[in-house]
């Protein structure tokens, strides 16, 4: 694909998402960038959650999955329905009834500052790590399909792609971001559509037919039963609860798409069709990949040098197949997906910091309308430039399993926001809140060495997402040994 083809498109792309950002933008204020002025229709903040909750990584790695791990994913995605109702009937009403712009303002009322800060601290180091290495992701191919070829340095490139970010959203946060994020769901579900239609014609199958070589071949399996693997049904259902819990009722990134629908009513509608929306989205895209799969197969158009790559990572199953063994079109709709699925995920997260940070660390809702409004703004820099140096820090380290494994660490941040939140709302315990920092950092630390020294070395059973549930309860535990006598706490 020629790299003129591939920036045109995305000039245009963004052209559509600056355009929008300047319809929904006008007149907005703090309240607009924080909460959309509580204005957002819930069926559009619904549908757009589906591509913020998905990103880069999930566009090109779960058509990978399937051929080591089949559909294994889905008894996960089953669990997120639990998960949802969990943080419609739980969460969600209690950030409604406290007004708050950030969820994390409940621990200050709850437990004390300090425990305040520390859960706020949590979400931002998480969500810098996230986002940046899903950005580099993006900033990579970028590289390697347009900018390499002009000899453009990867650190322009960095900068361009977080600068098309807080283009369209230094002005209107989460008011623009509610509409870009739907644009850009629509866009890739159109891609991995698309991919199906076309692939399932390149093998001669209509649509029942396409089912049928699906759930017959050997990548169909759903419910395994194998706990040696991490990819037991129970164990990713159960996981799949606690991972929606913590990654989207405790997430400012998430909550804060909620938080802007014009009341409680409205926001249960939206994570309820939302969470049914994700099952066939998912069913999606692990059909492509075992189509994928069954494509390379029974054409043998792979070349020994791609397969041999694929071989060792999957997640470029279907970047190569889509931009090396298909006609244009389906390159092009491959580039814009994956920058669709990147930007609905990034593009929020670059908000939701700047909102967490302006109100949880700095406090600068108390400081009035015009000092907040210049705090913000310079936040919001703040933070695309700490995005853009964490990815030249990925690019430069250039080792796909140390990035994966410092990916993997952050997930082990949120097992103390799930302790913390499960000890504040099941019990009446107050803590001796200056020590709550030590607890939530010893919880991961604790839980990493179980999991090396001791899990590990359990023959016949390998531990999957379920550490964020062990990281959960010892937090609980440690917080347990710092309460203090019960107080009168409202329980939810």
């Amino acid at each position: 694909m020629k790299p003129e083809i591939v920036l045109a498109i995305l000039i245009g792309y963004f052209a559509i998402l600056i355009l929008v950002a300047y319809f929904t933008s006008k007149k907005a204020g703090n309240d607009s960038f924080f909460l959309g002025n509580r204005k957002s229709p819930w069926y559009i903040v619904a549908f757009g959650m589906i591509g913020a909750s998905l990103s880069g990584v999930t566009f090109i790695s779960v058509p990978g999955w399937v051929g080591s791990s089949e559909f294994s994913y889905m008894p996960m995605v089953l669990g997120y329905l639990v998960g949802y109702v969990v943080i419609a009937n739980i969460l969600m009403p209690l950030y409604y009834k406290l007004n708050l712009t950030s969820i994390y303002s409940y621990l200050e009322g709850r437990f004390g500052k300090a425990t305040y800060k520390t859960g706020a601290s949590f979400f931002l180091l998480s969500r810098v790590i996230g986002a940046s290495f899903r950005l580099f992701l993006v900033a990579n191919v970028l590289q390697f399909v347009i900018f390499s070829a002009w000899g453009i340095p990867f650190e322009l490139t960095v900068f361009i792609t977080i600068a098309l970010i807080w283009l369209y959203t230094f002005k209107g946060g989460i008011k623009t971001i509610i509409w870009t994020d739907t644009l850009q769901t629509l866009f890739m579900l159109l891609a991995v559509g698309f991919s199906v239609y076309y692939i399932s014609g390149k093998l001669d199958l209509n649509f029942g037919e396409m089912v049928g070589a699906i759930s017959n071949s050997e990548f169909s399996g759903m419910f395994l039963t194998d706990w040696s693997k991490g990819t037991h049904f129970i164990q990713q259902f159960v996981s799949g609860i606690f991972i929606t819990i913590v990654m989207t009722g405790l997430d400012q990134d998430m909550m804060q798409k909620n938080l802007s629908c014009k009341n409680i009513g409205d926001a249960k509608k939206n994570m309820y069709w939302f969470s049914l929306a994700l099952i066939p989205v998912n069913l999606l895209f692990l059909s492509l990949g075992a189509l994928l799969f069954i494509f390379i197969a029974q054409t043998g158009i792979i070349s020994p040098e791609h397969a041999e790559i694929i071989s060792a990572d999957a997640d470029l199953l279907f970047p190569i197949v889509a931009t090396q063994y298909m006609q244009p079109i389906v390159g092009i709709f491959f580039i814009v997906g994956l920058i669709a699925a990147a930007y609905s995920s990034a593009d929020s997260a670059l908000t939701s910091l700047t909102t967490s940070f302006t109100v949880d660390i700095l406090g600068a809702v108390k400081k009035g309308e015009k000092r907040l409004r210049k705090t913000r703004i310079w936040v919001h820099v703040l933070f695309s430039f700490i995005l853009m140096i964490a990815i030249m820090i990925f690019n430069l380290v250039n080792d796909q399993s140390v990035i994966k494994s410092v990916f993997t660490a952050a997930g082990y941040t949120y097992g103390p926001l799930l302790g913390l939140y499960a000890y504040g709302l099941f019990t009446r315990k107050q803590v001796i809140d200056k020590w709550v920092p030590l607890v939530a950092v010893l919880a991961p630390i604790i839980t990493f060495l179980l999991n090396h020294f001791v899990i590990k070395n359990i023959e016949g059973y390998k531990i999957g997402f379920e550490l964020l549930i062990l990281n959960g309860i010892l937090t609980i535990i440690g917080l347990l040994i710092i309460s203090t006598k019960s107080n009168n706490v409202e329980r939810v």
